[in-house]
């Protein structure tokens, strides 16, 4: 179980670590027709994974309440929607192609606001992996071993286009490749340390569970909607990135129907 754990934590982070190597071989800058398609991709894979592996658990799990098996689900959805929107507004960030930072006005480098919102748009994906993992550790059989594979799979299929995304506009930019990759590198560390931070609450509020996962599946939709949507349809008018979100969303859906 623990071996499992272990990898199930580290290869949301291998994905995108392999997507920010791809600035130490690709020359050009990533075409933008493209980055739309990869963030419609990433998008369809973060809400499937809300809906079947977290949402869906959530109300399963608490179907002792009957009619009100919903409850959790509803109020933890929200929870993470809340936190997010904090999160948000709190800590400095710049998202990509964009010219003008969010949050508190801030000094720090363009290249660390960048980092920064990645970083938010990561965080709930770790915590998501840290909360069926918990599942896991806390016997719950309604969370299989292949079901939680399924997600963290999902996820680091996503993370891969994401990691080029941060890293190949750096180095548009003049920086150098090597330090392109550390930063896209560094920005997918929040998963993983979401992930354990996650997991150790969980194992405190057993019977909260069920609010735990719904809280990562509001804090995934909130990312979604606030971020990946938006930067899919900028720009001239293309369905590119409508047609990618199927894609990610039927992908995710399979293999956590399949598997699950």
């Amino acid at each position: 179980m623990q071996k499992e754990i272990v990898w199930g934590i580290w290869i949301p982070f291998l994905g995108t670590t392999l997507g920010s190597a791809c600035v130490l071989f690709i020359k050009n800058k990533i075409n933008p027709l493209l980055q739309r398609a990869l963030t419609g991709f990433a998008a369809g894979v973060m809400a499937a994974a809300s809906v079947w592996s977290l949402l869906i658990p959530s109300i399963d799990q608490s179907e002792a309440m009957g009619q009100l098996a919903f409850v959790p689900a509803v109020a933890g959805f929200w929870i993470g929607i809340l936190f997010l929107l904090i999160l948000d507004q709190r800590i400095p960030h710049l998202h990509m192609n964009s010219s003008k930072a969010e949050g508190p006005k801030s000094r720090l480098p363009k290249t660390t606001m960048l980092v920064l919102a990645v970083g938010l748009h990561n965080l709930p994906e770790g915590m998501a992996v840290g909360v069926v993992y918990a599942g896991r550790s806390l016997g719950d059989t309604r969370i299989t071993a292949m079901g939680a594979l399924a997600l963290v799979l999902g996820i680091a299929i996503q993370n891969f286009p994401e990691g080029a995304i941060i890293s190949m506009p750096l180095r548009s930019e003049g920086m150098s490749r090597r330090k392109a990759f550390f930063y896209g590198m560094l920005s997918g560390m929040v998963e993983p340390a979401g992930a354990v931070l996650t997991m150790f609450l969980s194992g405190f509020v057993v019977p909260l569970l069920p609010y735990f996962l719904s809280f990562a599946a509001g804090a995934m939709i909130y990312v979604v909607v606030e971020e990946l949507i938006p930067e899919m349809s900028e720009g001239d008018h293309c369905n590119v990135g409508t047609i990618f979100f199927a894609a990610g969303f039927t992908i995710m859906m399979a293999l956590d129907t399949a598997l699950g």
